[in-house]
């Protein structure tokens, strides 16, 4: 069965460039940016609403991607936008949120229903983002539940882009 699979809701819209391992799962109303890669054994479902991945975006070995159908409780229900030049780590799991551009997430953590992750913000490994909660730009947020530590330095701003930039490359090993 191949990757990329098609739903009564619709098909994956996939940009230019864009590498997406047989062993990911990318179904229903999912846009991927140009240069997006997505590692083995990913599951991005678009099954209840939509799921858009900017570009040069990357998601590793592991992660899933869901989104929150619409109901009483949440009447427009939670989907899932990723910006530009964002690295999600291995084996996170992204439900129903927005994630600005030059983030990372980092491995093992869980950002869940109607949070937002503004631009420039680094996610340490393992944290838990309540429902709801937002993260202010230009920190790193660690922790279960997630906390501010500390302002990012220039060095750690700049390789929020670095990363990105070093999935493109990798990408293009496997294309």
């Amino acid at each position: 069965m191949s990757a990329i699979r098609s739903l009564k809701n619709g098909t994956p819209a996939l940009g230019k460039g864009v590498f997406v391992d047989a062993s990911a799962v990318v179904s229903g109303q999912v846009t991927l940016g140009d240069e997006v890669s997505i590692w083995p054994q990913v599951s991005i479902r678009g099954d209840l609403l939509a799921i858009k991945i900017g570009a040069r975006s990357n998601i590793q070995d592991g992660s899933v991607l869901h989104t929150t159908q619409k109901s009483a409780h949440a009447p427009e229900g939670f989907p899932l936008n990723l910006g530009e030049d964002v690295t999600i780590g291995h084996h996170v799991i992204l439900h129903g949120c927005t994630i600005g551009s030059r983030c990372l997430i980092g491995m093992g953590s869980i950002v869940l229903d109607g949070v937002v992750i503004q631009d420039d913000v680094f996610l340490g490994a393992g944290s838990l983002v309540p429902p709801g909660k937002i993260l202010e730009s230009g920190f790193l947020w660690l922790g279960n539940p997630v906390k501010k530590i500390r302002p990012l330095s220039e060095e750690e701003r700049v390789f929020l882009s670095v990363s990105a930039q070093n999935y493109v490359r990798l990408k293009a090993l496997h294309l």
